[in-house]
């Protein structure tokens, strides 16, 4: 801390966070050392103010068809800068120029999922997550690219075939699914037998 003149009675202090309580202690000092410091001051919290830090991590895709899910790491309690603290998530599907926009009022979200049977899947989403609080809106986090939820795969694989190897094996073989741009990856297969 910056040493004030012995003349001096009282300071202001600076730089410190909005809506957080603070105790302040004085200590004396001369040429020979520094003094006890006093008894701590009662807690004095500071006003509110906007919340200045966006959320990180801002994430999420996958979900069921025609969903869009938003996900983000929640703004720490000390940096909400006030009360009635809450996100604003705002998307757009890429190249388009309107955003739709939803507020999460709770404070420990970490998610939103946009639900719309228009939605296509694996459609390609530009997204930002806001944050604010009783005092305003304030900051947006840099824009992501979160793709919609995938459909189930329309088509069946191809060219099943089986080998008996032993008396309790076989092997069954087929041709894989191709890609599809609107219907995603193939995670897995399931074989039948009866």
């Amino acid at each position: 801390p910056e040493v004030i003149s012995g003349r001096t009675h009282k300071a202001t202090v600076v730089d410190l966070s909005p809506w957080v309580e603070y105790e302040f202690r004085v200590v004396a000092s001369n040429s020979v050392g520094i003094g006890e410091p006093s008894r701590p001051s009662a807690l004095l919290k500071t006003k509110a103010a906007v919340p200045v830090v966006a959320p990180t991590n801002i994430g999420g895709g996958g979900g069921s068809r025609s969903e869009l899910v938003i996900t983000w790491e929640p703004v720490s309690e000390e940096l909400q800068n006030g009360e009635g603290f809450g996100y604003i998530v705002m998307f757009r599907p890429l190249g388009s120029t309107t955003w739709t926009k939803a507020v999460v009022a709770s404070v420990e979200s970490s998610k939103y999922v946009y639900r719309n049977d228009s939605i296509t899947p694996l459609s390609p989403f530009e997204v930002k997550v806001g944050v604010y609080n009783n005092e305003g809106e304030g900051t947006l986090s840099s824009i992501s690219i979160i793709y919609s939820g995938e459909d189930e795969p329309q088509m069946a694989p191809a060219g099943a075939s089986a080998l008996s190897v032993s008396a309790a094996a076989v092997e069954v073989s087929w041709l894989p699914i191709p890609w599809n741009r609107h219907t995603g990856r193939v995670l897995g297969y399931e074989v039948r037998g009866w």
